[in-house]
């Protein structure tokens, strides 16, 4: 993992303890407040506790994070045995219940000591808890496929020796080595293949100065993918590399990426499409069904259709509609080929005669596309981004550049959608609306795209 990515989720960590610290002491004292707690300890009523307390939360709740990374509990591996998980959080609540104590002491506050003890038992067990949540997360398989990378390491064979030597010596729970690429050996070809039989993440190249054109070649390969090149900058003094260069695994990369890097705003957007999906399914169950029933009134066959897409990287997954043609559909398509009004490998037809009647309204206002919430919900796509193709059609895309558009994760609406869709003809023109996304993004274009989309689904400008 490159120190930006630790150093980001270090934050994360840090911030959600802080909230559970400073949560552990309003329990406590909430607890010994309790006049039903007091009465079943035999204890004195202290009604109000917590307001005489609250200005301890200039200590509480910036102390912990620093008094835990000081104890290494944010620098262990994320699968590592418990052990390095409970005895550094143990330590840390202890000294910070000491410090705590303190801080009463030299304030020459009455405090009872019920709620110091409450608050070092409380912390410890919602902390410890919520590293356990975590571990069960990453441990699944949903998790695993979103949370690792998979790289190819290319270098010559003895380059690549070393660094997966070096690479196993540095276990990295987060990077997955899915295949090797001598550059010496095999042609660059070969290389372009790895990445789509793999949906590699990125490339990791090691080589010195004397192969530099070759190195060249890849990190174009690269680009033209949209997949991240982390170069092992041997052949650079570290004077250069501090000011330019990242660090992962004991040495300097050069990390060329054509993707928004991980960010905070690339964070909130994680949780917007989260909780946003969540929202959105939850309010809108009542339509789902309505939908499906009409589906199933007014045409014979399964509610939802089902198709494999490309997602990031190109990673098949299945991706949810609601059924707006009849139900063998795709057994007629190549008998409507000539019919294609999109050029380029896409296949659109504006009166497709497959589309059944209560298909074509649901088309009119994409209320077709609804289902594919739960792809958002599963982490497969986002709310914005560009829109999902079939594999078949990935596969025939005949400029490499346009796998850039599979860079980053497909999306429910996107400039394309918004930006007259219906009268998009040529797949050149799509390709270009979805890479000046990726190149422009930022938090408040996807603000913007989502609520342009709103009107241009009343509209009815929907999909073809």
């Amino acid at each position: 993992m490159l120190r930006h990515d630790r150093l980001m989720r270090m934050q994360i960590h840090q911030l959600a303890d802080a909230c559970l610290f400073a949560f552990s002491f309003w329990l406590a004292c909430d607890l010994r407040a309790n006049l039903q707690v007091a009465t079943w300890l035999n204890l004195p009523p202290m009604p109000g506790l917590f307001e005489k307390l609250v200005w301890l939360y200039v200590v509480i709740i910036p102390g912990p994070p620093f008094v835990l990374e000081w104890q290494g509990f944010y620098t262990r591996p994320i699968f590592g045995p418990r052990k390095q998980i409970l005895w550094p959080l143990f330590k840390g609540c202890v000294l910070i219940t000491i410090a705590l104590v303190l801080a009463l002491y030299a304030s020459r506050l009455t405090v009872p000591r019920v709620v110091i003890v409450w608050f070092g038992c409380i912390s410890f067990a919602l902390v410890g808890l919520k590293e356990e949540i975590l571990r069960s997360i990453y441990r699944s398989k949903l998790a695993q496929a979103q949370y690792k990378r998979r790289f190819i390491l290319v270098g010559t064979s003895n380059e690549i020796a070393r660094l997966r030597l070096e690479l196993k010596e540095h276990a990295d729970e987060s990077v997955e080595i899915v295949a090797e690429f001598d550059f010496i050996e095999a042609p660059l070809q070969r290389l372009i293949e790895l990445l789509h039989e793999h949906s590699a993440s990125g490339v990791i190249v090691s080589a010195k100065h004397a192969y530099f054109e070759r190195v060249e070649n890849i990190i174009k390969i690269c680009e033209l993918e949209g997949v991240e090149a982390w170069l092992v900058a041997d052949f650079f003094g570290t004077q250069i590399a501090r000011a330019t260069l990242d660090e992962s695994f004991g040495h300097q990369l050069l990390v060329f990426r054509t993707t928004p890097e991980a960010s905070w705003q690339s964070l909130v957007k994680l949780f917007m499409d989260f909780f946003g999906a969540l929202a959105l399914l939850i309010l809108l169950s009542p339509l789902f069904l309505l939908i499906a029933a009409a589906i199933k009134c007014f045409s014979p066959g399964p509610v939802f259709f089902k198709q494999q897409r490309s997602g990031l990287n190109g990673a098949p997954f299945t991706l949810y509609k609601f059924r707006t043609m009849v139900s063998n559909a795709e057994q007629f398509r190549h008998e409507l080929e000539a019919m294609n009004e999109m050029r380029g490998p896409v296949f659109k037809v504006t009166h497709d005669p497959r589309i059944t009647r209560i298909g074509k309204w649901l088309r009119h206002y994409s209320l077709d596309e609804l289902p594919q919430l739960y792809n958002v919900l599963r982490g497969e796509m986002s709310l914005v981004g560009p829109r999902p193709l079939p594999v078949d059609e990935v596969k025939r895309f005949n400029d490499l550049s346009h796998r850039r558009r599979l860079s980053v994760k497909p999306g429910i609406t996107c400039l394309w959608q918004i930006s007259g869709r219906n009268q998009i003809a040529d797949f050149q023109e799509w390709v270009r609306l979805d890479l000046e996304y990726i190149d422009n993004w930022s938090l408040w274009l996807d603000l913007e795209i989502l609520l342009r989309t709103i009107p241009a689904v009343f509209a009815g400008t929907g999909a073809k």
